[in-house]
């Protein structure tokens, strides 16, 4: 797998995970495993130069 292939999954990773966080109730423990992968795509993403400024919609 390419590095852009890589960097795609991952921003659609991080899409798809916001919008199942955003339809849980924080105090899940879904809600809280989904958040652990969310900072973790969070870091890949940063790490590869992804601006997260509009893709964000949690911002924790």
């Amino acid at each position: 797998m390419s590095d852009k292939e890589m960097m795609q999954k991952n921003v659609e990773e991080f899409a798809r995970l916001q919008s199942y966080m955003l339809a849980s109730e924080k105090d899940s423990p879904a809600y809280q495993l989904m958040k652990d992968r969310y900072i973790e795509l969070k870091v890949i993403l940063n790490a590869s130069g992804v601006s997260l400024t509009e893709l964000d919609k949690i911002k924790e």
